[in-house]
């Protein structure tokens, strides 16, 4: 394995590196070194999650041995270990190096990479209950709802307790060198199911002494799932990968929507906690809790404990309140600046002062129903929760002044009924954050060492650094390592009947345009087959515009959509049969490749890919089709190499629709925040977000196309924009 010493520090890489690899190492060596935040941009196919974990444990290792073993001290109980007995070992001093990424799919991949290097530092990857649960019912159960079962059975002895939980401390101290080899999700799942202990609660152990921890975005961004782990920020190194979506991510954490149906939900919940109480009360003399407390959140009967909320009957005046905002537009909605909130609230009686008050009497209400719907073995999820998490979003650590980076809206939603009828028209209550940088501004308060942010589309970086909010003094954009004849990239204006490519609003409902871009992607223009004709076929599709994709394309063929609206929409015409042919266009797509649709339910994702990759090994056909959405799941951060993906085809520029409330006061804001700058001072305009976020969106697509430096591939613009 090649060595190579890059600011005074032995780097082994598993292959010979290239220049930009090189630079790369050097770039994420001298942030750490130097205690800097750093903006490294990388296309996609340079290696760059390689580079970025042999730097980074290159430099850990440098300071001392990775970790060995975990000693577990010894309080628990007689009975058993409670949730809060389980230990923390000693703090060996070393920074921790958090790696994070936007799904499990791509920290599956960061993983895989690990193992290809010689580093072995003690790691381990957080996940969800959702998604390392082995109890055969709570497994079954999604949420809130599985959260709070499974602290239920934790905290229980006898028959109805988990049988996993008690088993993790005894399980540590028999392997103590448990991550000390890469482990993913399916590994801890697996060590549960054949050994027994719960593989939730391994990570939660794991993660307060190993050298690195794996974990999806929001472990770090939401400020909920943050204050759950027990770490050493301060000197610690938090890497993003994938970090072209950080921006939005951060805003969408430090934002909430309350809907009318979840507000409902809310109101009924709060009815039976009254109920369950009274009667709890009334057969075994239960004084544990006290109806008059939840009849706060919707009624006017107050025990006199509560009287700093006298005669508020909070939810259902809080509904109301919601009714009665004048909306004149539809379109429009209701907007207000953001500490409007506050006002708001403050007709309720709910403050600074007794939010802390309202949110303990909601986290005793969740409790209670979730212990009865343990007791009538129901699943259903408890929205009272998400009460709380606005309340702590609006009422953050006692302050106001963030309230200026955000909006008040009020819009109204025609809901349908089953049989496509009109509903009736319900509101939603709306504080978004327009400063992503509020998600991000603790790190440097916790002591945090180096931030760094990596992507194969992170330009333009000042726009983005600004946006975050945060310094980046060390910022790198590597050119890629493939040559100019392993690509060919070009855009075809006009279909094979000369109409022109335009996938804008004004005519993308067009039966003209569906049926060209139809044409486009599978019309018999061409006899010849291999690689020859790949190269000669694209020449063609440059002079003449005439394309026949589904038949010049080996193998896989990958084709973005603006958006789901767009996918269906098309997809949906070509299915019908036109009066001129018997045919379809759909029909004649899959006489050439077999089509999957990327599905929307994130659920049914995996099936989907796996759906792909059986197709394309299909040799009765010539590959595979795989229909999908720019700024989906199969756009970002997917390996498409080699067969997999020797075309991209993009139908359309996605840009997020204009009209849509918070993408108009997104563009407004930034606007009013450059107005504000002057020409002193270059700040970020609402239509060059607007045109960036498009672009970005775009050149995560066609990354999926080169993923080496060996591979080689097409990317064809359908649009004449």
């Amino acid at each position: 394995m090649p060595t190579y010493k890059i600011r005074g520090i032995d780097v082994d890489f598993p292959y010979e590196a290239y220049d930009s690899q090189l630079v790369y190492m050097d770039k994420v060596m001298q942030a750490l070194q130097e205690k800097c935040n750093a903006l490294l941009e990388s296309p996609t196919g340079t290696g760059k999650t390689l580079c970025l974990l042999c730097a980074t444990l290159a430099w850990r290792k440098s300071l001392g041995s990775f970790t060995t073993g975990v000693s577990m001290k010894n309080n628990n109980k007689s009975e058993g270990i409670t949730e809060d007995s389980l230990s923390q070992s000693e703090d060996s001093g070393f920074p921790t190096i958090l790696y994070a990424s936007r799904t499990h799919s791509q920290i599956r991949q960061v993983i895989q990479e690990l193992k290809r290097t010689s580093y072995r530092p003690k790691m381990v990857v957080l996940g969800s209950r959702e998604q390392l649960c082995i109890h055969d019912e709570v497994k079954l159960l999604r949420g809130k709802t599985q959260t709070n079962a499974c602290r239920l059975l934790c905290r229980r002895r006898g028959k109805r307790q988990c049988d996993h939980f008690p088993r993790v401390t005894e399980y540590l101290k028999n392997n103590p060198h448990l991550g000390e080899e890469p482990v993913d999700i399916e590994d801890l799942v697996n060590i549960g199911r054949r050994f027994g202990p719960c593989p939730y609660y391994l990570t939660k152990e794991l993660h307060k002494v190993v050298d690195i921890v794996f974990a999806p975005y929001n472990y770090l961004i939401d400020r909920g799932y943050r204050k759950h782990l027990q770490l050493s920020w301060s000197n610690s190194i938090l890497i993003f990968d994938e970090a072209h979506n950080l921006e939005s991510i951060c805003a969408d954490a430090a934002s909430f929507d309350l809907a009318s149906w979840l507000l409902t939900a809310c109101i009924s919940e709060a009815q039976s906690c009254i109920d369950i109480s009274i009667e709890r009360r009334d057969k075994s003399n239960d004084k544990s809790q006290n109806p008059e407390n939840f009849a706060i959140l919707k009624a006017n009967s107050v025990h006199k404990a509560f009287s700093f909320i006298l005669d508020s009957a909070l939810l259902l005046k809080l509904e109301k309140c919601i009714g009665e905002v004048p909306i004149e537009s539809k379109e429009l909605g209701y907007t207000k600046p953001g500490p409007y909130i506050y006002e708001l609230l403050a007709d309720l009686n709910i403050t600074h002062k007794t939010a802390s008050k309202l949110t303990g009497i909601i986290a005793e209400a969740s409790t209670l129903l979730e212990e009865h719907n343990q007791q009538k073995s129901t699943g259903s999820i408890c929205r009272l929760d998400n009460i709380n998490e606005i309340l702590d979003i609006v009422f953050r650590d006692g302050r106001t002044a963030h309230a200026k980076y955000y909006r008040v809206h009020v819009r109204e939603v025609e809901a349908w009924a089953a049989n496509g009828s009109k509903g009736k028209v319900s509101r939603t209550l709306s504080w978004w954050c327009f400063n992503p940088g509020m998600a991000m501004e603790e790190f440097p308060k916790y002591g945090v060492r180096s931030i760094i942010l990596t992507s194969g589309t992170l330009s333009p970086m000042e726009s983005f650094a600004q946006e975050l909010k945060l310094d980046f003094p060390i910022r790198l954009e590597n050119p890629h390592v493939i040559t100019p004849n392993q690509i060919w990239a070009g855009v075809v204006p006009v279909g094979p009947s000369g109409r022109t490519f335009n996938s804008s609003y004004r005519t993308r409902d067009s039966v003209e345009y569906k049926q060209e871009l139809g044409n486009a992607i599978d019309m018999d223009l061409c006899n010849q087959s291999g690689h020859e004709a790949y190269e000669c076929s694209f020449a063609y599709i440059a002079m003449r515009g005439k394309i026949n994709l589904a038949r010049i394309v080996p193998d896989g063929l990958l084709v973005f959509f603006p958006s789901y609206y767009l996918l269906d929409n098309c997809i949906g015409y070509w299915k019908s049969l036109s009066n001129e042919n018997s045919t379809s266009i759909w029909e004649r797509i899959c006489k050439h490749k077999k089509p999957v649709i990327e599905p929307r339910e994130s659920s049914l994702f995996a099936s989907s890919i796996k759906d792909y990759m059986t197709k394309l090994n299909d040799t009765s056909v010539s590959g595979a089709i795989f229909f999908a959405v720019c700024r989906g799941k199969v756009s970002e951060g997917l390996d498409f190499a080699d067969h997999a993906g020797r075309a991209v085809v993009i139908t359309g520029l996605p840009f997020a629709t204009s009209t849509d409330p918070k993408v108009r006061l997104k563009r407004e804001y930034l606007d009013q925040q450059s107005r504000a700058q002057g020409e002193l001072f270059k700040v970020l305009t609402g239509d060059e977000w607007y045109n960036q976020q498009a672009s970005r969106a775009v050149n995560q697509a066609v990354g999926r196309v080169i993923r080496h430096r060996h591979d080689y591939g097409a990317i064809i613009f359908c649009d004449e924009r």
